[in-house]
């Protein structure tokens, strides 16, 4: 992968901004490496900036949270506030004593709203946003409007071809994933950053979120997951597996969600209560550690299609789940099986309304790929606004005489 030569446009700055005004204090979550602090500093480069990953302020945060506060300037960023959980509450002081917007601005490398005692604390008073690594728009230097026109009813049929993008691109694109560093490298040297970065979550990160006194089931467990990303998940087979009980599997995927490495996809269900039992989908949230833990290599992509594909089902996924968080924060994200197995990869809500993504890794879409949006849309009724397959192609296409469109998956990155 080219390495990229300009700084990338986050297009969740304006987000983040629109909290800092009205918010005291805004927390801006993802995982290590993302981007967080760059961008928590390229928006508020006058304030003063505190890492708790610096040994002195952590012990003096843990020591005395009020003490330590008090100490501060009026208004601060504090990075990856999650390993002081006591700062939580002298916060929370500060900020009733004070609640003028954008006092504190924090970072987070484990996602705090999955750590009751450190959420609840700041209930009313704080404002959560999440960046993820590189999207595909953001690294193409596009706007990333393809889901919000495409959700308007502005996406239109278009037999032009856009850019050339054959399938012998794809596989390098999903392989560099999103994280800024690896992009800068060549393929190989990218995958020992992976490594070394995946090494690095399990031996220490784990720590912040859990009472754990070794990493290396949770790295074991991810990588058996890295095989099967974008598949049903089935923690009972998992567990026999990895030579696990069920319930420590549970835990230890609770830890990968806290630590934005893995994400389970909820089953969309027309009865709202039916999606608390159906069984969810499980992805890996970024294509390149993904590829990496799974030892896929761009020459292989033919000879592992079916194993690409889910690879590339997963990474569609995260970079509409991104979009949205530029978009509309009310976007929720499924996936829909029902009892005869048709399945759609991606179903998104807003309220009550329903759209349908297929992700399909070949250059070539008919109408017989459009069966699962079908039965979804069937299932959703009046609801149903839409459906799109995406595939590697060209041309925006029309399906079931206009019912559905084929869209090329560079349009991710052109749009």
């Amino acid at each position: 992968m080219d390495a990229l030569k300009k700084p990338v446009q986050r297009h969740l700055s304006s987000a983040v901004a629109q909290a800092l005004a009205d918010t005291p204090v805004v927390c801006l979550l993802g995982p290590r490496q993302c981007g967080k602090s760059t961008l928590a500093g390229m928006l508020a480069p006058e304030r003063a900036y505190y890492s708790l990953d610096d040994h002195n302020y952590l012990k003096a945060a843990q020591a005395d949270p009020v003490g330590f506060l008090a100490q501060l300037p009026d208004y601060v960023t504090l990075d990856e506030v999650q390993r002081a959980p006591e700062l939580f509450l002298a916060i929370k002081r500060s900020v009733d004593t004070d609640r003028r917007p954008g006092r504190f601005f924090l970072t987070g490398s484990a996602n705090l709203l999955q750590l009751p005692r450190l959420a609840d604390s700041l209930a009313g008073r704080m404002e959560c946003l999440y960046l993820h690594p590189f999207s595909a728009a953001e690294v193409g230097n596009a706007p990333g409007h393809f889901l919000k026109d495409w959700l308007a009813g502005a996406l239109r049929v278009d037999l032009q071809p856009s850019s050339n993008v054959q399938a012998s691109q794809l596989p390098e694109r999903l392989l560099a994933g999103g994280y800024p560093e690896p992009r800068k490298r060549t393929a190989s040297r990218a995958r020992q950053w992976q490594r070394n970065y995946i090494q690095s979550i399990i031996e220490r990160d784990i720590h912040d979120v859990a009472d754990v006194k070794s990493g290396a089931d949770t790295g074991r467990l991810l990588e058996l997951l890295a095989h099967r990303t974008g598949q049903l998940l089935n923690v009972s087979g998992i567990a026999k597996e990895v030579q696990l009980d069920r319930e420590t599997v549970e835990r230890h995927l609770s830890i990968l969600e806290k630590l934005f490495l893995v994400r389970r996809l909820p089953a969309w269900h027309r009865n709202t209560s039916k999606r608390l039992i159906k069984t969810p989908k499980l992805h890996l949230c970024d294509s390149g550690l993904c590829g990496t833990l799974a030892d896929l290599r761009a020459d292989e992509w033919n000879a592992k299609r079916q194993q690409f594909g889910h690879l590339l089902e997963s990474a569609i996924l995260q970079e509409l789940i991104a979009h949205s968080g530029w978009i509309d924060s009310d976007l929720r994200f499924w996936h829909y099986r029902d009892k005869d197995k048709v399945e759609v990869d991606c179903v998104i809500t807003r309220g009550q309304e329903v759209w349908g993504v297929e992700i399909k890794a070949s250059a070539t879409v008919n109408s017989t790929d459009t069966k699962g949006l079908r039965r979804l849309a069937a299932a959703a009724g009046k609801d149903f606004q839409g459906g799109i397959v995406f595939y590697d192609g060209n041309s925006i296409l029309p399906l079931n005489d206009h019912a559905y469109m084929a869209v090329p998956i560079s349009k991710l990155w052109e749009m």
